[in-house]
C-alpha cells in the first residue's frame, strides 16, 4: 500500500495539471469506487467545480473545490494518470473528466481504492493523527505521545489514528535507524531513542519523497518507479548484512506484519 512519500509523489505529479480546471463529471467504471456518493452528486452545471488546490492528508489525495473535497485513497494498487483517450484498460475503476477533454484516470488492479466526497477535512482529521512532517510536529510531541501509551511500538506507529502516513516500509526503516526493536513496548523506550526516532522519520520520509517514493511491486507515477527502494537498509533485505553491524537482517512477524530488523543493534525495550 502506498505510504506517505508515495501519496505525496502522486500529489506533486497531478497538482500542476489540475489546479484551476473544471470537473465536468466522474464516470465510475467500478461501482464501489465512489464510496459515499454517486456521480450524480457532481453536477456539471455547478459554477464552483474548479479545483482550487491539491494536497495530501495522511494517505489521502485531496482534491479541493470551493464547496467540497474529493479524497482519493489508492489502497494497495491504485494509480492516477492523465489521458484523453476514450478506451480504457479493464483495470480502470473511475474517470474524472475535465472541461478541456483531458481526464484523470483512476486505475486499480485490486479494486480496493476509493474516492470519498466530503464538505471538508473534518471527518478525515477526526480519524487520523498528526502529520509527521508538519511544522508543528516536534520531537517533544512524539516523546509525549509514545510515553503516554503502553503498546507495541510498531503497532503504534502503524496506527493511523496515532500518527498519519506511516506504513510497513518506513516504520521498519525508522526503527532500524533509531536502534529500536520492533517488539519494544512504547512507554519503556528511552526518550533519547524517541528523539532519534523523530529525526529518523523526518529524514527518511523527506528523502523518500525526494526519491519519488519506494517501488516494491507496482507503484509508479507517470510510468516512473520510486527510487527509494535502492536506499532501504532493512526492509526486504532478509539475510543480508546489517549496514551498521554486519549481523544478518531477520524477518519476523510483528503486529501481524512481515517485519525486517537487526536483532543485534536494535534493542528491545520492555
Amino acid at each position: 500500500m502506498p505510504e506517505l512519500p508515495e501519496v505525496q509523489t502522486v500529489v506533486n505529479y497531478i497538482k500542476p495539471h489540475v489546479i484551476g480546471k473544471r470537473l465536468q463529471r466522474i464516470k465510475p467504471l467500478w461501482s464501489k469506487t465512489l464510496h459515499n456518493f454517486s456521480n450524480k452528486d457532481i453536477k456539471s452545471e455547478e459554477p464552483h467545480n474548479h479545483i482550487v488546490n491539491v494536497d495530501r492528508r495522511a494517505k489521502f489525495i485531496i482534491l479541493k473545490f470551493k464547496n467540497y473535497i474529493l479524497a482519493i485513497h489508492l489502497r494497495m494498487t491504485g494509480k492516477l494518470y492523465f489521458s484523453n483517450k476514450q478506451n480504457f484498460s479493464k483495470h480502470v475503476t473511475a474517470v474524472l473528466e475535465f472541461k478541456n477533454k483531458e481526464s484523470l484516470i483512476f486505475e486499480d488492479v485490486r479494486k480496493f481504492g476509493r474516492i470519498y466526497f466530503y464538505k471538508n477535512l473534518n471527518i478525515i482529521n477526526s480519524r487520523h493523527g498528526p502529520e509527521p512532517l508538519a511544522k508543528n510536529f516536534s520531537a517533544d510531541m512524539l516523546i509525549e505521545m509514545i510515553k503516554g501509551r503502553k503498546r507495541n511500538i510498531k503497532s503504534l506507529l502503524l496506527d493511523q489514528s496515532f500518527i498519519s502516513g506511516l506504513g510497513n516500509i518506513y516504520v521498519d526503516e525508522s526503527l532500524w535507524k533509531s536502534r529500536i526493536h520492533s517488539n519494544s513496548i512504547s512507554n519503556a523506550i528511552p526518550s533519547k531513542n524517541i528523539q532519534l526516532l523523530y529525526q529518523s522519520i523526518q529524514t527518511i520520509l523527506t528523502d523518500a519523497i525526494d526519491s519519488q517514493g519506494t517501488t516494491i511491486i507496482n507503484f509508479s507515477v507517470n510510468g516512473e518507479s520510486g527510487r527509494y527502494a535502492n536506499k532501504l537498509y532493512v526492509y526486504g533485505n532478509e539475510k543480508k548484512p546489517c549496514n551498521r553491524c554486519n549481523n544478518k537482517i531477520k524477518k519476523i512477524k510483528v503486529a501481524g506484519r512481515g517485519t525486517y530488523l537487526c536483532t543485534k543493534c536494535q534493542r528491545i525495550y520492555k
